[in-house]
């Protein structure tokens, strides 16, 4: 099984520029990449931060733009985003008992958590008691499936003082929420850090990805947003009976390409075989 990951789109209005890039514009060149390469994955999930300033006219142009995915999409909101707005542009989207963007997606792999943790009006992001119990309820009746968790704050600190600050605020509630279930969550993907990062935290594997507009540098002591143009990506997941494998496509990559089996690589290898 395939799945795509994109995050942190962070749309403006057509044609309004950010940080001097256009943001719909390179949506729009991830979709047709998607679309070349990878039309058979069965679905995209959108890890959050999908506008930029929550507004309508840009959830409305997401909407366009997203739709021309060949498989289903399932989107979920960041920091960034209008939890109101993106309901009312995106009805079908399901809402938790308590009106967080929350749903569960039973697949032939196990079951995909989708979070909400959104804070409106701030950037860090929480995870409070009522989101807790959902998720709460849908690990233990899970049963013996795999779960894997997809959201938009990384629920732990990642080394970069500026995005710390404004990470999950209830790492330690989340975490005990998960704990009981680690051996369960095969995999947890993430937005929000605009960098690709892979490790794992409580045993769990996790990873995240550059987001579509603008970037983070890698800066492990200011306590400073410092941003860069490093090229955009998605993540193309493969899913097997014995391995998770996440590769990360830099889709606007324009270096030149070339063979390489009549490189000095392949000669070598032929020339000086491994004992």
């Amino acid at each position: 099984m395939k799945i795509i990951q994109i995050t942190d789109t962070h749309l403006m209005p057509r044609g309004t520029e950010l940080h001097g890039l256009n943001p719909c514009e390179r949506l729009e060149a991830c979709i047709a990449s998607i679309k070349e390469f990878h039309a058979d994955a069965e679905m995209c999930i959108i890890t959050g931060d999908l506008t930029d300033q929550g507004l309508r006219e840009s959830y409305e142009d997401f909407r366009k733009i997203i739709q021309q995915l060949p498989m289903p999409f399932h989107p979920l909101i960041g920091n960034h985003d209008h939890r109101k707005i993106f309901s009312e542009v995106f009805p079908e989207v399901p809402l938790d008992e308590y009106g967080f963007v929350q749903q569960m997606l039973e697949t032939p792999l196990g079951r995909f958590l989708l979070l909400d943790t959104v804070e409106h009006g701030k950037h860090w992001g929480s995870y409070c008691e009522k989101r807790g119990a959902w998720l709460r309820s849908q690990l233990e009746t899970a049963g013996s499936k795999a779960v894997y968790l997809f959201m938009h704050h990384p629920p732990f600190d990642i080394g970069i003082p500026a995005l710390d600050r404004i990470s999950l605020v209830q790492k330690g509630a989340f975490s005990e929420v998960v704990k009981p279930h680690r051996d369960q969550i095969r995999h947890l993907f993430f937005g929000h850090i605009h960098r690709p990062l892979s490790g794992s935290w409580l045993g769990i594997p996790m990873s995240s990805l550059r987001a579509m507009n603008h970037q983070v540098q890698l800066d492990l002591t200011n306590a400073v947003l410092k941003g860069n143009f490093e090229p955009p990506a998605y993540c193309v997941v493969l899913f097997r009976d014995d391995a998770l494998i996440v590769h990360t496509h830099d889709f606007m990559d324009s270096s030149p390409k070339f063979d390489m089996a009549c490189s000095p690589v392949q000669d070598w290898a032929v020339r000086k075989p491994h004992p």
